[in-house]
């Protein structure tokens, strides 16, 4: 019984789940409007390179084709260059894992003017590999300053209310 107890007790807390890449501009390039978690299809050196962290997904994207989503220009090095094949393209196009309600939202709303899908960040949960990822629109310029001037606003007040 007290094995039950404590199983069930575990199963109530979030237990942080490890980022394994994060896209960290997102935030500043994009307004993000709604997120979905999805699966992603790997090859097997390519898991053991993102767990070690040697992935980026600057510049990446989502799009939609016959029914499928796909990641676009998202690097993930080799895990071990010499042992891995010629052939092997570090920034080729991986498929996301997603329902078809999904996929079709997503493509409804990749068709509509300004808006983009770009994945967030790539994490483990459990023992598979997901992506976060968003609609977004992109900020203009002056939506960017005032990012910036916010940003250096809350900079100044911590400092204050640290050195007093």
């Amino acid at each position: 019984m007290k094995l039950t107890l404590n199983f069930q007790l575990l199963l109530c807390y979030d237990i942080p789940m490890p980022t394994l890449i994060d896209y960290k501009k997102v935030h500043f390039n994009y307004e993000i409007l709604e997120k979905f978690e999805a699966g992603i299809e790997l090859l097997g050196f390519e898991v053991k390179s993102l767990k070690k962290n040697q992935g980026s997904l600057d510049g990446s994207h989502v799009i939609v084709r016959g029914g499928e989503a796909y990641v676009v220009n998202m690097l993930v090095n080799p895990y071990q260059e010499k042992n891995t094949s010629k052939d092997y393209e570090p920034r080729r196009n991986r498929r996301l894992i997603l329902t078809k309600d999904e996929i079709r939202k997503i493509s409804d709303l990749e068709s509509g003017k300004g808006l983009t899908v770009v994945p967030i960040s790539v994490y483990t949960k459990g023992n598979l590999i997901k992506v976060s990822v968003a609609i977004a629109r992109g900020k203009k310029k002056f939506d960017k300053r005032e990012t910036i001037k916010k940003r250096e606003t809350d900079r100044t007040t911590r400092r204050e209310f640290r050195d007093r």
